[in-house]
């Protein structure tokens, strides 16, 4: 298997796709919104993946919530974004961890009822006076302690659905004031100040799998972005916060990051990444979607030994089904969120 992640062009698998998978084998599937038209269609697109990679591997997917959700009403259900557990959680802690375990737990089902077994979620950056709004109500808000609480609530609402979290975007992208789709952020605070952002991952270290920030953080590193810096790897994400699980870049195809596809694959594995994500979020010409795989996939390694070892524990939940009360929980969610005014806009869920 190599170590990458790649996505699908459309709504449907291509034979070039098909091919492509079949004789690369990158080790897991993202699908982003083009893919996502209706249930049926992504339980058979996910049955496609699998048949021409001869395995049955993990699907990931962005489903957070708010504005950053893949599956979208009114064919999947509306949830809220991250921010309003975190204003759940001012007014009674214990109803805000209980609303934010609940939430992820019912897009779990969602998922899992497609094959989808990993989401790219709960994002455990800080909220910042003054940075740039990519992460804004992404957010659970600006308290390292109840940043780190509600992560720990969402990995577990997760983890009840049978699908595995990936936290992002380690180390921190709440500083940032600049969008790493379009430019490298520079984040230029001390050490110490950077310690605000740690202290919030330190609180989910244990969680199977992390995505990196293409950002620049010249108290650790001045030349290279944290995806692609052995020292911010090694120093910052692995001792530091003490994250042992699997490491992912951010998509590759972002502006934040120079050079060819290929290169910048092989930068952030020789850095300490495990796999490499490609996800071409903004491209429309699924041509051009495509011969962008194929060079993602030629810069990526084989994964073995240690990587291939924190890939195979969190492979572990592709397969995995676990049956809840989605009536009673959903019922329970909808009274919670009903506390901060969030009222309407549900279809209904199961």
């Amino acid at each position: 298997m190599r170590a990458c992640i790649l996505s699908v062009s459309g709504p449907d698998l291509t034979p070039d796709e098909a091919a492509l998978f079949k004789e690369a084998q990158p080790w897991a599937i993202i699908l982003m919104g083009r893919s996502c038209v209706s249930k049926q269609q992504v339980a058979t697109l996910v049955d496609d993946i699998w048949n021409a990679l001869e395995r049955p591997c993990l699907i990931f997917i962005d489903q957070e919530g708010g504005r950053v959700a893949r599956l979208k009403a009114p064919e999947w259900p509306l949830f809220p974004a991250p921010s309003k557990y975190g204003e759940l959680f001012d007014i009674d802690p214990s109803l805000g961890l209980e609303a934010c375990q609940l939430g992820h737990t019912l897009i779990g089902y969602e998922l899992s009822d497609l094959g989808i077994h990993a989401d790219c979620s709960p994002v455990v950056d800080i909220t910042i006076p003054g940075a740039h709004d990519i992460i804004g109500d992404r957010s659970f808000g600006a308290d390292a302690a109840r940043i780190g609480k509600l992560s720990l609530a969402a990995l577990r609402g997760l983890e009840d659905a049978g699908v595995a979290g990936v936290i992002k975007h380690i180390p921190g992208h709440g500083r940032a004031r600049a969008d790493s789709h379009e430019e490298l952020p520079v984040v230029a605070e001390s050490e110490s100040e950077l310690s605000l952002d740690f202290d919030a991952f330190q609180w989910v270290k244990d969680a199977p799998m992390a995505m990196t920030a293409h950002i620049l953080y010249p108290a650790f590193d001045a030349e290279e972005p944290a995806t692609t810096s052995s020292t911010v790897i090694s120093n910052v994400i692995r001792e530091r916060i003490g994250f042992d699980g699997l490491l992912m870049s951010d998509d590759l195809g972002m502006k934040a990051l120079g050079g060819p596809l290929s290169d910048r694959a092989q930068r952030a594995l020789s850095a300490g990444c495990d796999v490499v994500l490609h996800c071409a979020g903004f491209e429309k010409d699924r041509g051009v979607i495509l011969q962008e795989m194929k060079e993602v996939a030629e810069g990526s390694y084989d994964l073995s030994g240690v990587a291939l070892a924190r890939a195979e524990r969190s492979e572990a939940f592709s397969t995995r089904q676990v049956a809840g009360k989605r009536d009673e929980q959903t019922e329970r969610f909808k009274e919670l969120m009903a506390r901060i005014g969030v009222t309407t806009g549900w279809p209904p869920m199961g």
